[in-house]
């Protein structure tokens, strides 16, 4: 027995007695056993440092009148909608100019190795640019107070899912630690939730970035059919430089829809909701673009073109980035391939928009009724069955409204430039016919549509040769160029060749396009003189009808498409063939 007195532990003041919860009891409990068992086992605990966030410094609303929101990444036709857009909605904005080679080597230096030159050029073109303004007098505290930059982001499997952290460390590594990044990502929307925001994520934003997306999609697409067919080179662009610069006062004095005070007034709590549904109903059923589309047209409309030169339709496919930007970054392929007598069929970002939400669709299709590792009830509980299906239908619902009013306000625009440019394929298609080759549930990059693109424009009759340009090193590209030996295995007749890019080897990427486009050449050439010979008609006879109907030389003259011709100079001989037995018959 031990023989030390017995000390009662001293009694804490009134107020401050504490009693452990059963919680902190069993926590408690939990770490001496653990300590034990550790001991026991000889393991020596660590602490662990895990990696946070770095908590960034907010863009906020009273800053938004003094700091400018700069972005970059598209092509220079929808960067100038998107700026107007967003000085219509009050931003200070700036856009940062096309990557460059030295945007690429200021990528690599100042950040990781190993990344696609996507990463590159974009994040060296940031710290390029914010270099310049230090070069013109500003001081690195100024540029980090007085600007912010917005960019997308994605938690995806390939490296785009490191796009913010790149941007971080490249920034530090220039000398711009704590220069704000803000991020859109592909589900969850802008990385800010403060409601005292900068930059206000309300229905105005969405629809005039929406808008301007779109608007740039069809202007760019029809400028693309055009040029190759002036009769009056350089004209085209000249054109463009106008549209572009009236469409973009149109975007910047576009003001938002609104209910009137005294409505306002009148509708009380209720005003909210009903200037929503005005904005959505205005949106839909409104005219407020149209006008100005069709005065674009018109613009567009005086250019005058050859339809007979011969020229292989070459469509574009690839990584996002890649198949978009319209400089270094993809070795100028666009120009490139134009200067070589080629008519290019640029990707619109509206086939993007589509297929994220086609895939949304899919994932609830698939994960219907199984929510959170449940399993799908017994067939018995018809009431748990019904509810699974209501909520299934309910949310899938929405997002075919979603598909449809994007595919209508899309094929508006369309229609409004002079009906010439592509209407957004169907994402239910695109997944039916590349589904056998890659699996339509497999992420990352542009998924199953690389391959299903490839054979839709093929058997479409829409072009006589597909490239692919994806950055050096995609994994999902990669992935997709597997498979692509397949479907070319499957279509004799397909002319499919996958370029990567990176900052240097374009001498050699040319080479290679070059000799794809020589076959491509071959077959236009081939298709049109038996399109001649089908028809009876000599290119001289044509070029005197086209002569006579002085009509049938403008831009946006739309020629209808036949079943099993691809060129554009082909289709025209058709579209001639057919007005002439018409002629012949009236007369």
């Amino acid at each position: 027995m031990s023989t030390q007195p017995f000390e009662p532990k001293p009694t804490p003041p009134v107020g401050l007695v504490q009693i452990d919860s059963i919680e902190d009891i069993i926590r408690k409990r939990l770490a001496d056993e653990r300590a034990r068992l550790e001991a026991e086992a000889g393991v020596a605990r660590r602490d662990a440092h895990h990696f946070k966030k770095p908590v960034e410094r907010p863009f906020t609303k009273d800053q938004r009148g003094h700091t400018t929101l700069l972005f970059g990444g598209l092509t220079w036709k929808h960067e100038k909608l998107v700026h107007g857009a967003f000085e219509g909605l009050g931003y200070v904005s700036e856009v940062i100019p096309t990557p460059d080679v030295r945007a690429f080597q200021a990528g690599k230096e100042y950040g990781n190795n190993g990344q696609c030159n996507p990463t590159y050029f974009t994040v060296g073109n940031l710290v390029q640019y914010l270099q310049t303004l230090e070069e013109q007098g500003l001081t690195k505290q100024e540029i980090i107070d007085r600007y912010v930059f917005l960019t997308a982001g994605a938690c995806g499997p390939c490296r785009f899912g490191m796009y913010e952290a790149e941007y971080r460390l490249a920034l530090r590594n220039s000398g711009f630690d704590g220069f704000r990044v803000m991020l859109f990502q592909q589900s969850g929307g802008l990385s800010q939730s403060d409601a005292e925001a900068g930059l206000e994520m309300n229905l105005d934003f969405f629809l005039g970035i929406l808008n301007a997306l779109n608007c740039g999609d069809v202007i760019n697409e029809v400028a693309y059919q055009i040029r190759p067919f002036e009769v009056n080179a350089g004209e085209t662009d000249q054109r463009l430089d106008e549209v572009m610069d009236y469409m973009h006062e149109v975007f910047r004095k576009k003001q938002p829809w609104q209910l009137g005070d005294n409505l306002a007034k009148y509708l009380g709590g209720f005003s909210d909701t009903a200037e929503y549904i005005g904005k959505f109903v205005n949106q839909l059923k409104g005219e407020d673009l149209m006008p100005s589309l069709r005065r674009a047209r018109d613009m567009y409309d005086v250019i005058e073109v050859d339809r007979l030169r011969v020229k292989p339709i070459v469509k574009i496919t690839g990584e996002f980035w890649a198949q978009t930007t319209e400089g270094d970054g993809n070795f100028n392929m666009f120009k490139f391939l134009e200067r070589e007598g080629a008519q290019v069929i640029v990707e619109p970002i509206g086939t993007w928009i589509m297929y994220m939400i086609h895939q949304v669709v899919q994932k609830y299709k698939d994960l219907k009724g199984l929510e959170e590792g449940a399993v799908m009830p017994p067939l018995w509980r018809l009431d748990k069955r019904a509810k699974i299906e209501f909520n299934f239908r309910n949310k899938v619902a929405k997002l075919k409204l979603a598909e449809a009013i994007f595919k209508n306000e899309y094929h508006k625009i369309v229609d409004a430039l002079g009906g010439v440019g592509h209407h957004l394929i169907d994402q239910y298609e695109l997944q039916r016919i590349g589904h056998p080759f890659y699996n339509s549930r497999a992420g990352g990059g542009e998924g199953h549509l690389e391959i299903a693109k490839n054979i839709y424009y093929t058997n479409k009759d829409l072009a006589h040769m597909v490239l692919s340009v994806k950055p050096f090193g995609c994994m999902p590209s990669t992935q997709s160029d597997g498979a692509q030996s397949a479907v070319v295995s499957n279509y004799k007749d397909m002319i499919y060749l996958p370029v990567e890019t990176s900052g240097e080897g374009e001498i050699n990427a040319h080479s290679r396009v070059q000799m794809a486009l020589g076959e491509a050449k071959a077959k236009a050439k081939r298709e049109f003189a038996e399109t001649l010979e089908k028809t009876g008609l000599t290119l001289d006879e044509c070029r005197a009808f086209t002569a006579a109907h002085p009509e049938m030389n403008r831009a946006l003259y739309k020629v209808p498409h036949t079943k099993g011709i691809v060129g554009t100079a082909a289709n025209f001989v058709m579209h001639i063939a057919e007005r002439m037995k018409k002629e012949t018959v009236v007369q």
